[in-house]
């Protein structure tokens, strides 16, 4: 098995004109790993091709990333530079505005064996020092997108049996099958793709509900009240100005905001989850009015204790998202060790900050106003997986009415 060039062309040049879809005379910031050089200039070809004003690379180094986090005192790793804010809005607050596109190769456990209070607090202070320029991304004030490309050690955990050079051909050709590249015309598979979906989205939104009910015989039973004025959402993204783009590359979510006061019951953890470069595998959550009131894991218990504890609003959800659990991730049986990927493999909830676009009317809203519509605040959000094969969801309208949303892991409509 070799990689396919023509194919790593046909999704670079998808995941910018499809994906995050720069408008003439946009700028558009890559962030990529120095591993992916090679796929951030296939993708600032396509950006000029597509009428792009400039593209900006901005590379990183993971290896680097954990000397540094090593090496460094916490006091100056949450000393986080007014410019690296300043270096996105400087372009999306000039004139043409500007897009990013995150291209993402990460090794799932680059912080293995470090200090996890440490690592937390770089991050939140990270977190934080960006605020504003977050607000764009999580309001689709901007387009933009991330997709992945397979790096050494993130293959190498994938498939831990195979030599190096064959690990990364697998995890490209899993890559390309999961994201629709291999069946020779990208883009009408995902136009097909995306019609589909945004039915799913539509007979949500349809039904008008107030709460949904997800069960499974692993000890799911979580009953999840919906945002005031929720939307659901899902596919493609649209900004103020029109531009579509489709956030995360892939996607088979459809999503909305639980209230975050009404949220009862347990949840268990389907699949493993990297937080922090680390691993949290087997969880279980209860919530009461919204908020965590117990949790366990298998292992990263501490770890996953220290997520909850990030700020007043990591204890309560921002998210729920629905996913067959015959999509072409889940079908394909590999445990990716990447949200972008595992979360699209299963319904998932997010701890933290909910979309202000899944409230009608809340990309216009203060915090104070999406909070009092129910939408949770935070500086994070964490996708975890939750979905079963086995997976029953119940919704129930406004009305009172009991609607089959899911019957064993499958849409029921």
């Amino acid at each position: 098995m070799k990689m396919d060039i023509n194919l790593v062309k046909q999704y670079a040049e998808f995941a910018v004109k499809i994906g995050v879809n720069p408008q003439p005379g946009q700028t558009l910031i890559i962030r990529a790993p120095i591993e992916g050089a090679f796929f951030a200039r296939a993708c600032a070809e396509a950006a000029y091709a597509a009428g792009a004003k400039e593209v900006v690379v901005h590379y990183s180094d993971e290896k680097l990333s954990r000397i540094k986090m090593e090496n460094t005192a916490v006091e100056v790793l949450e000393d986080v530079k007014p410019w690296l804010q300043r270096s996105y809005l400087d372009y999306v607050e000039s004139e043409g505005g500007a897009c990013m596109l995150s291209i993402s190769a990460r090794d799932p456990e680059i912080y293995k064996g470090l200090d996890m209070e440490k690592i937390d607090r770089a991050n939140q202070a990270a977190m934080k020092a960006q605020e504003e320029w977050r607000s764009y991304t999580m309001s689709d004030k901007v387009q933009w997108s991330i997709v992945a490309i397979p790096s050494a050690a993130w293959a190498g955990k994938v498939f831990p049996g195979a030599a190096e050079d064959e690990a990364q051909e697998m995890l490209w050709d899993a890559i390309f099958d999961v994201c629709r590249v291999k069946n020779g015309n990208v883009v009408s598979e995902w136009q097909a793709h995306v019609k589909k979906m945004t039915a799913w989205r539509d007979r949500m939104n349809a039904l008008d509900l107030d709460s949904i009910r997800l069960q499974s015989a692993n000890g799911t039973d979580l009953t999840i009240g919906l945002a005031d004025g929720h939307v659901w959402e899902g596919a493609q993204s649209r900004t103020p100005e029109g531009y579509t783009f489709i956030a995360n590359i892939p996607t088979e979510e459809v999503f909305t905001a639980p209230h975050r006061l009404r949220v009862n019951g347990v949840v268990k953890g389907t699949k493993p989850y990297v937080y922090n470069g680390n691993l949290i595998e087997g969880f279980s959550v209860t919530f009461k009015d919204g908020e965590v009131v117990e949790h366990s894991a298998q292992s990263g218990e501490a770890l996953l204790g220290q997520l909850l504890d990030t700020d007043e609003g990591s204890r309560r959800i921002g998210e729920i998202a629905l996913v067959p659990a015959s999509s072409p991730i889940n079908r394909r049986g590999i445990l990716f060790y990447n949200t972008l990927f595992d979360e699209n493999a299963a319904c998932h909830i997010a701890f933290g900050k909910g979309y202000p676009g899944t409230v009608k009317g809340g990309t216009a809203m203060t915090k104070q106003e999406l909070l009092a519509h129910g939408v949770n605040d935070s500086i994070i959000h964490e996708d975890v997986m939750v979905g079963a094969p086995d997976m029953t969801i119940t919704g129930t309208t406004r009305t009172g009415e009991n609607v089959k949303i899911f019957e064993n892991g499958e849409w029921a409509f």
